[in-house]
């Protein structure tokens, strides 16, 4: 069993040499004598020590070294004289109570005041201070009365000593630019009212009180006083200032009335003279005015009353004034109003627009080549005329059926815009037809326009592009003034009648024209759609989607026929223009054309030539459309079924119009980018398999390349283009071949997988060591300055960081007992309450009830 603690005392305290032997009074005399200062600091290091080693929980030494760094200490404390870690002991005890106490000095009271609404908040001075006595907070707080009060003494006060005002400011206030002693004595109290003293009256009556007496004091010899030339101008008062502003702005006010009743007097006697004027200037005599002997409608002061008014006052019929009222208020409603005008916009506004439309129409030719639905919100500037007359607003627009924007152009006045080309807009390579400057039209005037000038010039929509000459810049609704079907009624040089009958189908258009020349057509379908423009009569759209129709068949038959192409451009051109008017009728003809194709199996002239119209009438890049894609479907059918296999079978028209379709499927892919199978195989079959020399096979080549320019961009274009590197090999076309083997390099490039960089191998950086000498592992011999610094703040941020939660989780500790502490504090007081209650109940009840016991045995005992 260990020795008790009074045991352990004994002998840490024998064993420092604190107490011994039991000493005389002569032995302990010398030994106090001989002791010094050392001997009692040692003394009680030693006291501290046996203090210490009995409460072994109130110090805490740091963490021992590692054993590896006790040589370097020990080197250390040799060559320096001293230790250079010491052991320092910790007294977490002491350091935890202070952290308490301070705590509960500052933290405790703002849990206290949390949640507290109102309150006094004591700001006296010294009352926080736990430190100062009351003596030293009373001194305090009168000094600082005494400065407040020094400090806000007035400029102006009276109450002052006569010393403090000799000294201060009462000796220097003055009255009206002199000393108050100076004054009268009857300044004052004479005028004395029972006004206040800021009363602007009686400033007023001083100041003519003191004029007076000056003028007084002149008259009696004493010599003027020119006090107030003698002083500064008198400051305005913001009274006097606020009047003057206000009769300024006043008398500005007036003035401005007065110039604007001025000019509405002189607006009014312009206004009474504007109708001789307007005569004036129309070349009217203006109307002797009648002599009347009736009362004059107004007289000199009053307004001038109108005749008409007049005579109704006078005693006009009333019936008579009535009707006469109907016809000027059907004047007045037929009066053209005025319209506001538009501001003009700059270059730069208009090519923003511009840019904006195109973008908008780009998006849009997107969606439709992918396949998304596009809203039909194009502005309704094509619009047709008939739809206004008619009254058709709530037709349907059938044009998205078929992949492009049905057209109902707005009426004439409205239309001013010009029709700008987008992707429908009609385009025509110049290897498939003729340029417009091969036509050459006769006629009168209106053959002499050309369409080139109508496309550029025209302010007018594509509907009135080829009929404006002849219907003329303003179109009235109605019937036609001549009566149509009479033939060569009135002809012009050339032959031609100015009117025609509007033929419904091919028969009756091959029956009116079949006696001109083909260079004259273009005039009769001129002159045909003038005569039946829908805005003459209702009934001319009917009559115009026949024609349309008709002009669809004729297509085809001027390709039988071998007619000259620039007629045949100039008749497609007609047929763009009139399919945003009846894009059904027109697309449902075109899809008949194709079915024909489709039955007879091989195309003739009039089907390439439907094909061309086709490429140039329709959107070709949108993913589904009801007539370009079954015209390339048929393409590729034909392309599919007819490619060569041998030299036997491979007849010279197969191969021309092989290679026109496949031009064709360039042309219609040039913006979609499709790649089209059974054209790149056409194409390598009649190359690889053909006796025909390089001359004869020059469209086949130049469209293999431009098939291989299409399709660059394909993932697949090496395996697809592959093959014919040794057609083109074959057929000693060099610069083909050097071009799609550059083509196809490239194409490789782009498709070589991921790969990292390859980059030299660098070899270990190797460096002579460096040796300290007096080597210490807590400090860094970092070379670069500001890694070395960062790496310290880092430090310093890591220890403070760990102090501060360190803190706050012994805050929030402390402040977890004090609620705590609090909460069983509140359930004693609330169980002894309660207990008090109880027995104060129990008390009652016991009482009642003894004294119940006493006066039943009392009842009992009588008994």
């Amino acid at each position: 069993m260990p020795a008790s603690q009074l045991k352990r005392l004994k002998a840490s305290l024998r064993d420092q040499g604190v107490t011994g032997p039991q000493k005389s009074k002569k032995q302990k005399k010398q030994q106090s004598a001989g002791k010094t200062a050392t001997d009692r600091v040692q003394r009680n290091a030693a006291l501290q020590q046996i203090r210490d080693s009995f409460n072994p929980f109130e110090l805490r030494a740091t963490n021992a070294r590692p054993e590896k760094f006790n040589s370097a200490s020990a080197k250390d404390a040799a060559v320096n004289g001293k230790g250079r870690y010491k052991d320092v002991l910790h007294r977490p005890g002491v350091s935890k109570s202070a952290g308490e106490e301070m705590r509960r000095a500052t933290l405790l009271p703002e849990m206290h005041r949390r949640n507290k609404v109102g309150g006094l908040l004591d700001r006296r001075i010294g009352e926080g201070d736990v430190d100062m006595t009351p003596e030293e907070k009373a001194v305090q707080r009168f000094a600082k009365e005494k400065e407040r009060k020094a400090k806000g003494r007035s400029l102006f006060d009276l109450e002052g000593s006569d010393d403090e005002a000799g000294n201060g400011f009462g000796a220097a206030l003055t009255h009206g630019g002199r000393r108050i002693d100076d004054l009268a004595a009857d300044d004052f109290g004479e005028e004395v009212s029972g006004e206040s003293e800021d009363d602007e009256d009686d400033g007023e009556l001083l100041r003519r009180k003191r004029r007076r007496s000056d003028e007084d004091e002149e008259e009696e010899g004493e010599g003027p006083v020119d006090a107030e030339e003698q002083q500064p101008e008198r400051k305005k008062t913001k009274k006097e200032v606020m009047e003057e502003v206000i009769a300024k702005s006043k008398m500005h006010k007036y003035e401005r009335q007065k110039a604007k009743e001025d000019d509405d007097d002189l607006r009014m006697e312009l206004d009474q003279g504007i109708g001789e004027l307007m005569g004036l200037l129309q070349g009217v005599k203006k109307p002797t005015p009648k002599q009347s002997e009736e009362a004059p409608a107004h007289d000199s002061n009053g307004p001038v009353v109108n005749s008409d008014r007049q005579r109704l006052l006078d005693g006009m019929d009333r019936d008579k004034a009535d009707k006469e009222y109907d016809v000027r208020l059907k004047e007045l409603a037929r009066d053209t109003r005025a319209k506001p005008s538009e501001r003009s916009k700059t270059a730069e506004e208009k090519a923003q627009e511009e840019a904006e439309r195109l973008k908008v129409l780009e998006e849009k030719r997107l969606k439709r080549m992918r396949g998304e639905e596009v809203e039909d919100d194009v502005a309704r500037d094509d619009v047709g005329d008939d739809h206004d007359l008619e009254g058709d607003e709530d037709i349907p627009d059938e044009a998205a059926e078929f992949g492009f924007t049905a057209s109902v152009s707005q009426p004439q006045e409205q239309s001013q815009q010009d029709v700008q080309p987008d992707e429908d807009e009609f385009d025509l390579d110049e290897d498939l037809v003729a340029s417009d400057e091969d036509v050459e039209l006769s006629g009168d005037e209106s053959d002499n326009s050309s369409d080139d000038e109508a496309e550029i010039d025209a302010p007018e929509d594509e509907e009135d592009e080829f009929v404006k000459d002849i219907l003329g810049p303003q179109t009235t609704s109605g019937s036609n003034d001549v009566k149509l079907g009479e033939k060569g009624a009135t002809s012009t040089g050339s032959g031609l009648a100015f009117t025609y009958n509007c033929p419904r189908s091919h028969p009756e258009l091959l029956e009116l024209v079949q006696d001109l020349p083909p260079d004259q057509l273009i005039t009769v379908i001129q002159r045909i759609r003038a005569l039946y423009h829908p805005s003459l009569s209702a009934a001319n759209k009917e009559a115009m989607a026949g024609f349309s129709c008709s002009l669809v068949d004729h297509l085809a038959y001027m390709g039988r026929n071998k007619q000259p192409m620039a007629v045949v451009e100039q008749i497609i051109r007609h047929l763009h223009s009139l399919s945003r008017t009846y894009p059904t009728q027109i697309a449902d003809q075109f899809r008949q054309n194709l079915a024909s194709f489709r039955e007879r199996g091989q195309p003739d002239a009039g089907d390439l030539v439907i094909l061309t119209a086709i490429g140039s009438i329709y959107p070709t890049s949108d993913h589904w459309h009801q007539v370009v894609t079954p015209a390339v479907t048929l393409m590729a059918r034909w392309l599919g079924l007819n490619a060569p296999s041998t030299a036997k079978h491979a007849p010279t028209s197969t191969l021309m119009t092989g290679a026109f379709f496949v031009a064709l499927c360039l042309k219609y892919q040039g913006l979609s980018k499709r790649y089209v199978p059974e054209a790149l195989r056409f194409t390598l079959q009649v190359l690889s398999t053909s006796t025909v020399d390089n001359t004869g096979l020059a469209p086949h080549i130049a469209n293999l390349m431009g098939m291989a320019d299409l399709w660059q961009d394909k993932s697949a274009f090496i395996e697809i283009f592959t093959p014919a590197l040794a057609v083109l090999k074959k057929r000693h076309a060099k610069k083909q071949h050097q071009t799609l083997t550059i083509m196809l390099q490239q194409s490789r490039l782009r498709r070589r997988p991921l790969e990292l960089h390859h980059h030299r191998k660098l070899p270990i950086r190797t460096s002579v060591p460096k040796f300290e000498e007096n080597f210490n592992p807590d400090k860094h011999y970092d070379p670069d300055k500001e890694r070395s610094d960062a790496k310290k703040l880092e430090k310093e941020y890591k220890r403070e960081r760990k102090g501060a939660l360190r803190e706050l989780r012994k805050d929030a500790n402390f402040i977890a007992r004090e609620q705590l502490k609090e909460k069983r504090t509140r359930d004693e007081e609330y169980e002894k309450k309660y207990r008090r209650l109880v027995a104060s109940v129990q008390a009652e009840e016991g009482a009642e009830s003894n004294a119940y016991a006493r006066e039943k045995a009392k009842r009992t005992g009588k008994r």
